[in-house]
């Protein structure tokens, strides 16, 4: 297996939901969730990558590890590029961008994405899900990647756009996941690019890869988790996760 570190980026000044990673299910904040998540995929040390003191405060009292960060990054990942420079391990070989806000993210997915990296050689990977639900289309807060071929279990295809509204027909159309895993060298070269235009357009940093000809590679994933992005985001999912508890 390929020495592997997660790092989770997480800030506390979103613009929909204020205060989102600290916002409490089960007594235990959203981001404290995540690092659990990560914690119990159990491929690599998991830190969580954050501008905000009372994030880091959290996560230590929760038994985790955080590395405070600046506060000017545009994106979650030039915030976790930082992270590793602190970290200053050596030895790592794939770097795994976390969403710090989908605390319904199943360990295998996470398992199963770091093992197809490994198989395939892959520059970029990520996760989507089947869309079942057609009102996703037109859900801006929900990103769709489209791939190259249909997604199954075994394959590992290569994104060939990512967009958050879809009007087109649903050929091999997907729920993306807010998860990545880079080889450590192409996360240097990703995070040497500006922006691009699309990226800025769309709000969507995968997009760099794309207008920079990287090749992302899509697992699929079991589960089909909503982020929180919204008020009624958290709510569904406090209800799933209290439920389940």
């Amino acid at each position: 297996s390929m020495n592997t570190l997660i790092i989770i980026p997480s800030r506390l000044s979103a613009k929909r939901l204020p205060g989102k990673p600290l916002l409490k299910i089960n007594g235990l904040s959203i981001i404290s969730h995540v690092f659990q998540k990560a914690r119990d995929s159990n491929i690599g040390e998991v830190y969580v990558a954050t501008e905000d003191q009372e994030i880091a405060d959290d996560i230590k009292k929760n038994g985790g590890e955080a590395i405070l960060t600046s506060n000017v990054h545009k994106t979650g990942t030039d915030r976790v590029f930082e992270a590793l420079k602190k970290i200053g391990r050596t030895d790592i070989e794939l770097v795994m961008n976390l969403q710090g806000d989908e605390p319904l993210m199943k360990v295998e997915d996470i398992q199963n994405l770091q093992k197809q990296m490994i198989k395939f050689k892959s520059n970029i990977g990520t996760l989507a899900s089947k869309i079942d639900d057609k009102k996703i289309y037109k859900n801006e807060n929900i990103v769709k990647v489209i791939t190259e071929k249909n997604l199954e279990i075994s394959q590992f295809p290569f994104a060939l756009n990512f967009l958050r509204k879809f009007d087109g027909n649903e050929q091999n159309i997907y729920h993306h996941l807010g998860i990545y895993c880079y080889q450590l060298e192409t996360l240097k070269k990703f995070i040497s690019y500006k922006q691009s235009s699309n990226e800025i357009k769309y709000k969507l940093e995968q997009l760099r890869a794309l207008d920079n000809n990287i090749n992302v590679n899509v697992a699929l994933a079991k589960s089909s988790p909503i982020g929180v992005d919204t008020k009624e985001d958290f709510i569904a999912i406090k209800k799933i996760m209290e439920y389940k508890s």
